[in-house]
């Protein structure tokens, strides 16, 4: 389980670490090139990665009806966001509100603070906003709009299973399992803080 983990973590860590947080992907257009280009964005800004990872996590570590609610509330208001950004409404700070979800989700995390599901749930949709607004505003040229929308929701509900799946296996580290969940809440808190103070 330990070594799943860890090839897990280097996945993750590997599709973040070339990534242009928020720049179009060079695709061909149309419906592929849409699904493509919306299903890359997620997965190559580690923002959003780390984001959505840890809303799945902060579910599993709630647990209940959170296990369900945080990862399809987020995947709900980031459309809504997503389709604002289409529409050209703009949306103040974007860029910020994104770092800031990492603070809050890593924090959520490294504090292990048990909370109401849908205090939990309010939190995960303001920032689910700025995720899908960011998302909505790099739809590539001759990319089909629709299509990129799927693309993007689809890799998120991968995201969040990923930490859903991670937090059930910090679980089976006995020993070790509530530190660790610390640690990496801990981790993400410290990479929104560097994108707010960089």
């Amino acid at each position: 389980m330990v070594k799943l983990f860890g090839l897990a973590v280097a996945a993750i860590l590997a599709a973040g670490a070339p990534a242009e947080a928020h720049t179009g992907a060079h695709v061909a257009g149309g419906i592929a090139g849409g699904l493509g280009a919306g299903f890359a964005h997620p997965l190559f800004g580690l923002d959003h990665l780390l984001a959505i990872v840890s809303v799945g996590a902060l579910g599993a570590v709630i647990g209940g009806s959170a296990l369900w609610a945080l990862p399809a509330t987020f995947m709900g208001v980031m459309v809504a966001g997503g389709l604002l950004a289409l529409a050209g409404i703009g949306l103040p700070g974007v860029e910020l509100g994104i770092a800031a979800s990492l603070v809050v989700f890593g924090a959520l995390l490294a504090a292990r603070i048990g909370m109401p599901v849908m205090l939990s749930v309010a939190i995960v949709a303001v920032f689910a906003l700025f995720h899908g607004h960011a998302h909505g505003n790099e739809v590539p040229e001759m990319a089909s709009p629709a299509a990129y929308v799927l693309g993007f929701v689809a890799a998120t509900g991968l995201l969040h299973l990923v930490g859903i799946g991670l937090a059930q296996a910090f679980k089976r580290l006995p020993r070790f399992a509530d530190l660790s969940v610390r640690m990496a809440g801990g981790a993400v808190a410290a990479c929104g803080l560097v994108l707010i103070l960089g």
